[in-house]
Parts: structure tokens; C-alpha cells; sequence
């Protein structure tokens, strides 16, 4: 009975050693949380004072001083307004709008479903179709630049949407990281697809499409960031007003006498529709994973 016993009193008496070791350990992890959250706290001042200045730029009004030489006493949408009678703001808006959406639905669609015939289709030359694509990554947009205008002024697309969009849909880096994404799923619902009747297009439309949903989310982001923020192609193919995007527009404006505030105004102008995607989609994968790992 003793020597029973004599264990568990020491197993009783050695249980709280850990518990008392734990109080120290944390009062150690203290200081070290306290100068990262400050070490965050002023990198994150540093990242919002831009955005900051901008707004308070945008919304001063226009014979009043402001940033950096003194805080405006008020602020106003006047520039938000006067900005549209400004060249053809409205039309480089609207061109930019176009140039993005339709080239992230495009590329995604077109995307994932060169990613999924590379994934799941058994065709010769497969893998040497993968590789060449994915050799264009180490190509520079610069190096093709030429080339490609040569090509679309000749089919007549200068100040052209088709042709502002057409050479952006080849996307490799969007197949590739589809492709990986795609060969990961599992193998049996491909099975259960194949003895349950369903072809190509349906497999595709009602088992990838539905899985993929976050990396499509994910590169809807980079996607549609590329185009709203790109400025060296259609710089180069959009030559007259009407043919403008908005980044071409704004880096023309910063050339004419133009006040600091409507500059600042389209600046800010241009940076919302990049805040609102960039928050939809972002909810929209998180939602996808937890949904996705609830059902798997």
C-alpha cells in the first residue's frame, strides 16, 4: 500500500513545478511583446501618414494653406468634383475601370482552364508546354515591348481598348500558380465526377472552379492591381486623350499647371477602387478557406 502510494504523492507533489514555471516565463515574454507592438505601431504611423497627407491634400481647399506648411482649418469635396472638368478625367477613369476588369475575368477564366488541362489531362508534350510557359516569366515586359506594338499597329488597335488589352490576357505566372493548386486536389473527386457521368466542362465548372476560389480570389487581387497601377503599355499604345488610362492621365497632369489638390484628388480617386477590391476579395478568401476546410 506504501509503495503505491509513495508514487502518486510525488507524481502529486512534481505536478505544480510546471505551473509555477509558467508566471516567470510569461513576465519574460512581456518586454519583448511591449517593443514589438511599439516597433509595429510606428511602422504602421509611417505606413498611413502618405495615405493621410493625401486625403488631407485632396479635401483642402484650394486658396487655403495646407500640408506641409500648415493644417487646412477645413476641408471639402470641391476637388473631388472640380477634378472631372479637369482634360478627361472621367474618360481615363472609365478606360482604367475597363482595362482592369476585363482583363482579370479574361485571364482567370482562360488561366484556370489552361491550369487544369495541364493538371489533370494526360496529352503529349505536356510538360514541355508547362516549361515554356513558364520560361516567359524570365522574359521582361521591356524586351517584348517593341515587338508586341509593332504587331498592334499593325492590326490597327493605337488608341484602341482591344488593343490597350488584348497582349495583357496571356498570363503564365496566373496558369502556373492555378496549375499547382489544381493538381493538389484530391484525385477521387475526379473519380466520383467521371462515374457519375459528368464531362470536361462540367467537372470543371462545378468541382475546380469551386475549390480554386482562393487562389482566383488571390490573383483577381495581383491582377486587377497590375492593370489599374500599369503605366509603361498603355503610355505606349494609348497616344491621344480618349485612349488614356488614368495612371497615364495623372503622370500627364503632374506636367501642366494643375494645383497640388486636383493632382492629389485623382490620386485619391484612383486609390479607392484598389481599396475596395483588395478588401472584398480578401474577405472572400478567408471565407473560401474556412468553407473549403469545413467541408473537407
Amino acid at each position: 500500500m506504501t509503495a503505491t502510494a509513495l508514487p502518486s504523492t510525488q507524481r502529486g507533489a512534481a505536478a505544480p513545478a510546471p505551473a509555477e514555471r509558467r508566471p516567470a516565463r510569461r513576465r519574460a515574454r512581456g518586454p519583448r511583446q511591449t517593443w514589438l507592438l511599439v516597433a509595429l505601431i510606428v511602422i504602421s504611423l509611417f505606413t498611413v501618414a502618405p495615405l493621410v497627407a493625401v486625403v488631407v491634400l485632396a479635401l483642402s481647399p484650394e486658396n487655403e494653406p495646407t500640408l506641409p506648411y500648415a493644417i487646412p482649418s477645413s476641408l471639402t469635396l470641391d476637388n473631388l468634383v472640380r477634378i472631372f472638368n479637369v482634360g478627361e478625367f472621367g474618360t481615363w477613369l472609365w478606360n482604367s475601370f475597363l482595362y482592369s476588369v476585363i482583363s482579370v475575368v479574361v485571364i482567370l477564366l482562360t488561366a484556370s482552364m489552361a491550369a487544369y488541362a495541364l493538371a489533370r489531362k494526360r496529352f503529349p508534350g505536356r510538360n514541355l508546354m508547362l516549361w515554356s510557359i513558364v520560361a516567359t516569366l524570365m522574359v521582361p515586359m521591356q524586351a517584348t515591348l517593341i515587338p508586341t506594338f509593332i504587331l498592334v499597329a499593325g492590326m490597327g488597335g493605337v488608341n484602341t481598348l482591344w488593343g490597350l488589352i488584348l497582349p495583357t490576357l496571356a498570363n503564365a505566372q496566373a496558369v502556373f500558380l492555378i496549375r499547382q493548386f489544381v493538381r493538389d486536389l484530391p484525385d477521387e473527386l475526379f473519380d466520383a465526377a467521371r462515374i457519375d457521368g459528368a464531362g470536361e466542362w462540367r467537372t470543371f465548372v462545378a468541382i475546380v472552379l469551386p475549390l480554386i476560389r482562393p487562389i482566383l480570389a488571390t490573383l483577381a487581387i495581383f491582377v486587377f492591381l497590375w492593370h489599374w497601377n500599369d503605366l509603361l503599355w498603355p503610355l505606349v499604345v494609348g497616344q491621344s486623350d480618349s485612349a488614356r488610362t488614368l495612371t497615364v492621365g495623372l503622370a500627364r497632369l503632374n506636367t501642366e499647371t494643375v494645383s497640388t489638390a486636383n493632382i492629389m484628388s485623382a490620386a485619391l480617386i484612383s486609390f479607392i477602387p484598389c481599396l475596395v477590391i483588395f478588401v472584398f476579395l480578401q474577405r472572400h478568401i478567408v471565407a473560401s478557406i474556412t468553407s473549403s476546410g469545413v467541408k473537407g
